[in-house]
């Protein structure tokens, strides 16, 4: 151990117990080459004289500016030639004066046999042990050629002697696992070629300031299917594996670009900042957090900078307060992986350090990634996230679930923790978009049609009760935002979440009178959050307003049934629920969350969106499946007494969703109840009829407008809002003036309004 302020010598080395792992530690600090035993034979040589002095070592790391990791299965290949080197060290009897040299008829040969031996036992199978196994496989031929070219029987007894000796040693090597890995590989192979070691020897590389490890290079049997760029300087690569059905999510971050003087100035800035333990009030406001760090990290990053005289550029000091903000109040790595709008789900398992993080990705579905997370870095997270919280997250309460807003996008995060979870912290990330889904966007996702969206519009503006029910990963919220969307701006809205994930704060930042209200998490104990039936409760005391509950979990189910039976909630009632189908829904409301059958009546109209998948099972899609009406004149079973009628189902042969008979023929209570409350459709299906198409035409041509136009920012909620607005504003207008709902005109003058408008926009962009 080196004294303080005493600079230890390269290849000084530590043994570390962290859990179940025992770590050697090795110091290359003041090492001249970048340390490594797939590149650097002097590294290898070293690393094996030291495994020979050791036992039991389950990983070796070189501390360098980087850390570089060698995990198990790379440390028990070093492990078995450091044993065979041990070994042979202490049996130099085999090739010794006790064998050849000490019979006076090899004596002539027997002292450049041993010079040779020695040279492959001694240095080469340190240095080079795949070189030494080609070089014993190459002297044993020679030999054999040379006995058979030769007349001389004292040569060819010696050499039978000395050949014996060679394929002994050769034979040691092929049992272990490193020359088994690397025989595929041998064909034209040239002594001190190290490309080899780079196919068996991947070392997970991260920063000094970093917990988490990164695999660097890349696969080397990987094909490169996809590759893309984040915020200008980090690199994304997907990978197909010829041995695993997943594909691999390659990414390297602007933290792994670094010069040495970078590495080593965020290092210091970072040791610095620490000394400062935001607090859970800094926390509230994460964002005036994250500004006030940026800020004091940025003019110490200068000032370090010019203290060791190395100019950056402004965009340079830029970069590097935003990896130091990561890496002191953020979440490191996690956070590049939210910033990429194609990763919908991070899954951090445990124990950690030993597998990768893994993500669900828009394009390819469940992936690996190349970022293994450690312990200290979760144990990080888990405290952030408490404060953030302000849960408890103990053996009490060994769950927590909360969300988790960062520059670029926001999150819902669930943590188990032990006992619950015995060898560890795990995390699961939801991420979700960046603005609101609109019906448009689903639209064009396909995963609904324009018929779909026109129904979800005409009920929405009807004041009906929606469930939006569906299994885990079937875009339930998503859509629920939607929803959101296609309310009409002068309408108040509450929301109720336990976990905030709706897109209030950008609605409210486009005009909308909204309010939310957090609760208390199902399965959170001893928290001061009001319980969501008190907080669905307290809405019916808040006025006239639409109601969206984020997920009816629990006894909250109870308390809205209860408002929406008395008629409390005069408008729209919506919210999302577990079930992948209207009767799965019926069953988990009244048989697991104990709300009347009659009440359930008060439900109008069930959405299911559920994930589809391909017949290799490797492709996922989100659809939407069902949209079901439920009727009222059933008693004990919706499903036996048919009080479940279809509108919409999805044809999986077609990947559509396509309208019911009932839908066609015009036998839809629900729809007819809506338009009873409109004196101009009321008795007049036909013109009920023909707004839902209204509706679905509006949506489908401003698709297929911003797709033309190439303009997909027309699909957002902020132009899909004004795009509402002025359909309702037109259709009223049209409505006043020939005193019927024309919707041919509607449609006209809505198409001329949006050509109209883009292009003032599209002007006013340009100057």
């Amino acid at each position: 151990m080196a004294l303080f302020g005493e600079t230890k010598k390269p290849f000084s080395y530590d043994i570390v117990k962290e859990g179940e792992e025992t770590i050697l530690m090795i110091d290359l600090e003041q090492y001249p080459q970048i340390p490594s035993l797939e590149d650097d034979p002097v590294s290898m040589s070293r690393t094996i004289d030291i495994l020979a002095e050791t036992s039991g070592i389950t990983k070796i790391i070189y501390t360098q500016k980087r850390n570089y990791e060698y995990d198990y299965n790379q440390t028990s290949m070093m492990q078995e030639v450091a044993k065979l080197y041990a070994q042979l060290v202490k049996r130099r009897d085999l090739f010794g004066y006790g064998n050849l040299l000490a019979d006076p008829k090899c004596t002539r040969w027997a002292a450049q046999w041993y010079a040779t031996t020695q040279n492959i036992t001694s240095d080469l199978l340190k240095r080079d042990p795949i070189g030494a196994y080609v070089e014993l496989k190459r002297t044993i031929r020679d030999e054999r050629m040379k006995t058979d070219r030769t007349l001389d029987e004292n040569y060819i007894g010696c050499a039978k002697k000395y050949i014996a000796v060679l394929q002994y040693l050769m034979s040691l090597l092929e049992k272990t696992k490193l020359i088994e890995a690397a025989k595929q590989y041998l064909s034209g192979y040239k002594l001190g070629d190290r490309s080899v070691y780079r196919r068996i020897f991947t070392p997970d590389i991260r920063p000094d300031f970093m917990f988490t490890k990164l695999m660097a290079s890349y696969p080397p049997e990987g094909e490169e299917i996809d590759s893309y760029t984040l915020d200008k300087n980090t690199e994304v690569t997907i990978f197909e594996l010829p041995d695993n059905v997943q594909y691999l999510y390659h990414l390297i971050p602007p933290e792994f670009k670094l010069s040495e003087e970078e590495y080593e100035i965020l290092d210091t800035a970072r040791k610095i900042m620490t000394e400062h333990k935001p607090t859970r009030q800094e926390f509230i406001d994460p964002d005036r957090m994250r500004q006030v760090f940026y800020n004091i990290g940025s003019d110490l990053i200068s000032e370090l900078a010019n203290y060791r005289n190395l100019r950056l550029s402004s965009s340079d000091i830029d970069e590097m307060a935003k990896i130091l903000i990561r890496y002191t109040v953020g979440f490191g790595l996690i956070e590049v992986l939210l910033q990429d709008e194609k990763v919908q789900d991070i899954t951090i398992n445990s124990p950690l350090g030993e597998t990768p993080m893994f993500i669900v990705h828009q394009d390819y579905g469940d992936c690996k990634t190349n970022i293994i997370p450690t312990t200290p870095e979760a144990e990080s997270w888990a405290s952030k996230l408490r404060l953030i919280s302000g849960r408890p997250l103990d053996e009490a309460n060994p769950i927590l679930d909360t969300e988790l807003a960062i520059p670029g996008a926001n999150s819902r995060i669930a943590v188990v923790a032990p006992p619950l979870n015995p060898s560890g912290l795990a995390f699961a990330f939801r991420r979700h978009r960046d603005k609101p889904w609109t019906l448009p966007l689903f639209i064009q996702n396909k995963m609904m049609n324009p018929l779909a969206a026109g129904i979800m519009s005409f009920l929405i503006d009807g004041s009906r009760t929606l469930l939006i029910a569906g299994t885990r990963s079937a875009g339930k919220t998503s859509l629920l935002g939607a929803v959101l969307v296609e309310l009409m701006r002068k309408y108040r809205v509450i929301t109720i979440e336990d976990t905030l994930e709706l897109p209030t704060s950008a609605l409210r930042k486009l005009g909308y009178n909204i309010q939310s209200l957090k609760v208390a998490a199902a399965l959170t104990k001893g928290t001061a959050e009001v319980p969501a039936d008190e907080g669905i409760r307290t809405t019916l005391r808040m006025g006239d307003s639409a109601l969206i509950i984020g997920e009816i979990r629990s006894k909250e189910a109870l308390a809205l049934y209860e408002a929406m039976r008395v008629g409390a909630l005069a408008n729209v009632v919506a919210g999302t629920i577990h079930g992948d189908s209207p009767y799965g829904v019926f069953d988990r409301v009244v048989n697991d969350l104990q709300v009347p059958r009659t009440s359930f009546k008060a439900t109008d109209v069930i959405v299911v969106a559920n994930p589809v998948r391909s017949a290799d099972g490797l492709h996922r899609w989100r659809r939407v499946t069902q949209i079901t009406e439920v009727r009222k004149h059933w008693e004990q079973d919706p499903l036996v007494e048919k009080g479940f009628v279809d509108l919409m189902k999805y044809d999986s042969r077609k990947d559509v969703l396509e309208a019911s008979e009932e839908l066609i023929n015009g036998d839809s209570e629900i729809l007819k109840a809506v338009a009873g409350n409109v004196k101009e459709w009321a008795g007049n299906w036909d013109a009920v009829w023909d707004n839902v198409m209204l509706r679905a035409n509006t949506k489908q041509a401003l698709v297929d407008f911003a797709t033309k136009q190439n303009m997909p920012w027309l699909l957002e909620a902020d132009f899909v809002i004004q795009s509402n607005d002025q359909f309702h504003k037109i259709s009223e207008k049209i409505r006043e003036e020939i005193g019927t709902l024309d919707s041919k005109r509607i449609f006209f003058d809505w198409n001329e309004w949006l050509k109209r408008h883009v292009k003032k926009m599209d002007f006013h962009s340009k100057l």
